[in-house]
């Protein structure tokens, strides 16, 4: 009699675990060397290790067929070799790293329910530097989850953990970072302002920029598409002359324009209101000029926003003016541009986005932005991003313009003019 089907069993093949590479002994530090020099060392040296060159093979790893493309991306992955320092992979010196650790050190150390120790694929504990420095190159890179993971032999969760626990702690350690200047502030960016560009009683400039993300299968995803279907979420930003950023808004979908974006924020209601932008200015001849920030001519013109003149054959006078405004406004494309180009994580598309969470790192990477600002100076032209930090993106036009706001500009422009 045949044997009853399904009686003798097949021999299941066996899976092999694709064990975590070791990391690297560490050669002896230098007289003098710390921290900065054993973390380094510890990412670039891991180039060289024979068990990571192995992993990173395609080849000579025997996978089932679903296993997703995606995986000999991540296992490709290295460290990249263009970096000679910590300060190029950080973007920022080892003052502002020590400062920004001692800020979130106390939440970074304390025990709390759930609490667990992060360690290296060596097995080494990870300290409160560690932890700072794997978020920020989680930041700065803006590579996967998975391929920071490779880079220091842990599993991609403890890298979101990690991560995580940082910008929660940033969230609220280093807010005063990040705040509508004091009057005395105030004082020095207007004359700032009027130095640099001859803007009188100008505060700032304002612009908007889009955060790319993955698409969406949500019922409600194309909300998020933008005018040039791409999936987007805005960022509006106000800087001063040093690049500053003064004040953000962020979460909305890259379907509304840069007015709407304006009307609905909270910087709209307390400039309307008066509580911000309300100081006058009285110019030779005895005309009064509000304070203001410069906008391009996606925004509407206001009494607090001044726009540019969008006719064409302008006058001296108002040619003038708009050649002065677009130099000021650039201050704000460029600290746009720069944003994105230190922190690789908001340009182009991210890695499975989190539309509750992106405006969370995109404040915090304002925050750590203004924090290198302060503690380093202004950035230098070496380290600025110029160009357009919306490439593909459409110039917006606003054709609303308040009367008043009109004869204000008319005045900067005979004020610059006579200047000349």
């Amino acid at each position: 009699m045949a044997p009853v089907r399904g009686a003798k069993k097949r021999k299941r093949a066996e899976k092999t675990a694709l064990a975590p590479s070791p990391g690297l002994p560490l050669p002896p530090l230098p007289d003098g060397g710390d921290w900065w020099d054993v973390f380094f060392r510890r990412i670039a040296g891991r180039l060289s290790s024979p068990s990571l060159l192995l992993l990173a093979s395609p080849v000579l790893i025997k996978v089932q067929s679903r296993v997703s493309p995606c995986f000999f991306r991540y296992r490709q992955s290295s460290f990249p070799r263009e970096h000679q320092s910590m300060e190029s992979v950080l973007m920022m010196s080892r003052k502002t790293f020590d400062y920004i650790c001692s800020l979130v050190k106390k939440d970074l150390t304390t025990k709390t329910y759930g609490f667990r120790n992060f360690r290296f694929g060596d097995k080494t504990i990870l300290g409160v530097e560690d932890q700072v420095a794997v978020a920020l190159m989680r930041l700065t890179s803006g590579e996967s989850l998975q391929n920071i993971g490779m880079w220091f032999g842990m599993n991609h969760s403890a890298i979101s953990n990690i991560t995580w626990r940082f910008i929660e702690s940033m969230e609220e350690r280093a807010i005063c970072h990040l705040k509508w200047p004091s009057p005395e502030e105030i004082a020095t960016i207007k004359a700032r302002f009027e130095k640099i560009y001859g803007l009188p009683n100008c505060c700032g400039a304002i612009d908007t920029t889009h955060i790319l993300m993955c698409s969406s299968a949500q019922p409600n995803s194309r909300v998020w598409l933008d005018k040039e279907n791409k999936n987007s979420m805005i960022l509006q930003a106000v800087v001063d002359a040093d690049m500053r950023f003064r004040d953000i808004v962020s979460g909305w979908p890259g379907s509304m324009d840069d007015s709407c974006i304006l009307r609905t924020s909270g910087f709209y209601r307390l400039c309307e209101k008066g509580v911000r932008l309300d100081k006058q200015m009285e110019l030779p001849g005895g005309s009064l000029v509000r304070e203001y920030i410069v906008g391009d001519a996606s925004y509407p013109l206001l009494p607090w926003l001044m726009t540019p003149y969008q006719e064409q054959g302008l006058p001296a006078a108002k040619a003038e003016f708009n050649k002065r405004h677009k130099a000021a406004t650039t201050v704000v494309e460029n600290a746009l541009a720069t944003l994105k180009g230190r922190w690789r994580v908001i340009q182009g598309e991210l890695w499975r986005p989190d539309k509750h969470r992106l405006p969370r790192i995109i404040f915090v990477c304002c925050l750590i932005t203004n924090i290198i600002i302060d503690m380093e100076g202004t950035p230098s032209k070496e380290m600025l991003v110029t160009g357009n930090h919306d490439l593909g993106y459409k110039q917006q036009l606003s054709n609303v313009a308040d009367d008043n706001a009109a004869k204000q500009r008319d005045v900067l422009s005979q004020y610059v003019s006579a200047g000349e």
